[in-house]
């Protein structure tokens, strides 16, 4: 039978194949399987899981103990607070006020606690004649840090002062005896006034701490997609995959070229490609959109190095595993990513495997940086200086992964094959 004889095949046929179905079938299972489990198990419960989110717990009471006892108010609400054992979600610093905000202009608190000065004063006075105001507490948040984080940090430190008040109440109460009328036992129980202030201001075009976040995923599928695009552009153009559009199909004359010297010409495309569009990120964000950002070469120039690690890591992943690389480079920068990357979600507040992953998946060293440069000036113990150095490391280690693996193959002898017609 010539081949003009031959019946075409008919999807109808052809859907009834187990062996058509299976793959696929397994593996869509599997990776909207996976997917679930890592994003959702990033987030879902993150009360349950914060463990040690770290705020500062500030003392400024020097004030004389009240009679019969040995510390001032402020140094005993402090201690109490910070031998707290039982929930082991704060990790509590006790810290001076001028420290304390140190740590809050660097990122390294999501928030404080501060007993002021004269404390101990105000609230024995309540009792007496001599009372001109309510004894305050003020809660300090670090909105830079991510609205979820900051939130938990105020609910935890909220939650401290109360039970400060209540414990000084107590005191007072005591002491006032069954000679306080109803009103003054009414103020006497809970006798502190809480007052939540911005410990670390930002801009109101911040996103409420989330623009970090967004654009270091920008950035990430800027390097991601651009990588990807790159190399299928260079593939094609080579004449080792086809160009389909609609019913149009083309197929380019094949150009002799080795593993090694293809990945370097896709690497040196990448170095190219990410400069116009990091630019084009940037333009959109802070020119059109008006995000707030300060400190615009230096974010200009880490864009670029942030996005052209990940493209290097792309091409050198593509290179190696050839088809699947695509897949294996999302779970890589995006699917482990985006739970690990401490961005949205606290790192003290999800599970220890994404914990573990953030030592070393992209997407939590760059957004460090980011956080660094658009919240807090820049500053390197804001987690800008391991950026660089993790950004650093990533690059050689694609360059180095990349280069090994298609030597190897060229000196197996491993040529890329051409696609032929059926």
């Amino acid at each position: 039978m010539s081949p003009t004889d031959a019946r075409e095949a008919t999807a109808a046929a052809l859907v009834r194949r187990p062996q058509l179905w299976l793959v696929p079938t397994v593996l869509t299972g599997l990776l909207a399987l996976l997917l679930s489990l890592l994003y959702m198990g990033g987030i879902v419960n993150p009360n349950a899981e914060l463990r040690d989110l770290p705020i500062a717990l500030v003392n400024e009471d020097r004030g004389e103990p009240p009679t019969g006892q040995r510390q001032n108010l402020g140094a005993q609400i402090t201690a109490a607070i910070a031998s707290d054992p039982a929930s082991g979600k704060a990790d509590w610093r006790e810290l001076s006020l001028a420290r304390a905000q140190d740590q809050l202009d660097s990122g390294e608190v999501y928030g404080a606690l501060v007993v002021p000065a004269g404390f101990t004063e105000s609230v024995m006075a309540l009792p007496t004649s001599g009372a001109t105001k309510r004894p305050t507490i003020t809660v300090l948040t670090n909105p830079g840090k991510g609205s979820l984080g900051s939130s938990l940090a105020s609910q935890i430190t909220t939650r401290a002062a109360h039970g400060a008040s209540r414990s000084v109440g107590e005191q007072l109460t005591a002491a006032a005896g069954g000679g306080a009328s109803a009103t003054a036992k009414l103020l006497l129980a809970d006798p502190v006034e809480v007052v939540t202030q911005v410990g670390h201001p930002i801009g109101a075009h911040s996103g409420l701490g989330l623009t970090a976040f967004y654009y270091t995923l920008l950035l990430v599928l800027a390097g991601f997609m651009g990588g990807n695009v790159i190399s299928n552009g260079v593939d094609t153009a080579l004449g080792y995959a086809d160009i389909e559009i609609g019913p149009w199909h083309t197929r380019r004359p094949t150009v002799p070229i080795d593993r090694t010297q293809t990945l370097l010409l896709k690497m040196l495309m990448t170095a190219g490609i990410t400069l116009v569009s990091v630019s084009l990120v940037m333009l959109a964000c802070i020119g059109i959109l008006g995000m707030d950002a300060s400190h615009l070469p230096l974010l200009w120039i880490y864009s670029y190095c942030a996005a052209l690690a990940v493209g290097l890591g792309v091409q050198a992943i593509n290179a190696a595993f050839g088809g699947i690389g695509q897949l294996v480079s999302m779970f890589v920068f995006i699917v482990l990513g985006l739970p690990s990357s401490g961005a949205t979600v606290p790192l003290q507040a999800v599970p220890g495997f994404y914990r573990f992953l953030s030592h070393f998946e992209p997407m939590r060293q760059l957004s460090d940086g980011v956080r660094a440069i658009l919240y807090f000036d820049a500053r390197g113990d804001a987690g800008l200086t391991r950026s660089w150095i993790m950004i650093a490391v990533g690059t050689v280690l694609a360059l180095l992964f990349g280069f090994a693996m298609t030597a190897y193959y060229d000196r197996k002898g491993l040529k890329r094959l051409t696609p032929q017609p059926a």
